[in-house]
Formats: structure tokens, sequence, C-alpha cells
């Protein structure tokens, strides 16, 4: 990858937030746990699957870069959407956490040298993985729940 590709991402990684919050802008506070499509998910869902996810990239970059050769583990997102009460619980301190996370890790892009970008860990369920794999992947990881949510509020409207 190079720098200007790795530099959009970046951009791209660091506007994630706000196009979440863009997206809940004028959602009904009653429908966050409505399903218009079923088998996917509510906004609810999205918010606290995005500070949970959040959390795990962090953890997972820090260990590409702080340790020789990292595993990375992999999680049962859908499992954690049920176990942690996702549509039970208020999307505030999830949406907190989802900024605060995404702020702290993007910070850590300043001191990255080209080594860094290339570390090599492995993945437990997609073997061998590295810091520029997990920039594209969190790059567009919020922006495609940001539309998934700007789908439902759509829906809801109808």
């Amino acid at each position: 990858m190079d720098t200007a590709a790795r530099n959009a991402l970046i951009e791209q990684y660091r506007a994630g937030y706000d196009e979440v919050a863009k997206a809940l802008e004028g959602f009904p506070a009653d429908q966050l746990t409505a399903r218009p499509f079923p088998g996917k998910w509510t906004a609810a869902e999205i918010v606290h699957h995005l500070a949970d996810s959040e959390t795990q990239s962090g953890t997972r970059i820090r260990k590409l870069l702080a340790e020789a050769y990292p595993v990375i583990q992999g999680y049962d997102q859908d499992t954690w959407t049920v176990k942690l009460h996702y549509n039970e619980r208020p999307i505030g301190p999830s949406l907190a956490a989802f900024k605060a996370a995404r702020e702290s890790t993007a910070q850590l892009f300043e001191y990255m040298s080209e080594a860094d970008w290339r570390k090599l860990g492995w993945h437990t369920e997609g073997g061998s993985y590295h810091s520029e794999r997990w920039l594209e992947i969190y790059a567009a990881h919020a922006r495609g729940h940001a539309e998934q949510i700007a789908r439902l509020k759509a829906a809801l409207k109808k």
C-alpha cells in the first residue's frame, strides 16, 4: 500500500464516528430496537457492536505494534449481540466508548513507522494479519454500519 492510499484510509477511519453520529441524527429513540429487516441488526445492536468491535480492534492494532508475533483472537459477533444484551441496554455509553476508542487508536497512526504498518500477526479466523490489513478493515467498518443505520431510519419512516 502506498502512502496516499494509506492516508486516505486513515482519514476514512478518523471520519467513522462522525458518520455514525450523523446517521443516528433524527433516529427515533423508541425505534432503536426496531427490526424492519428480518435477520438484520437493529440500530441499537449496531451501536453496541461498534463499541465492542472498536475496543477489540484497538487491542488488535496495539498487539500488532507491541508484540513480536501476536495472535489476534476472533470472536462471534452474533453471540455477543445476544449475550451482551445489545437490545436491552441504552446506546449512550456504547456510542461514547466507540468514539473514545477510535480517537485513542487514531493517535497511534502519527507514531507508526513503515515497519509498523507491515507488522505481522496471526488471526485465529483469517490467518496471516498485518497492520495495513487492519486499517483496510476498520477504515470501512464504521462507514458500512452508518449506511446500515441510515437504511434502517429510512425504512422506519415508510
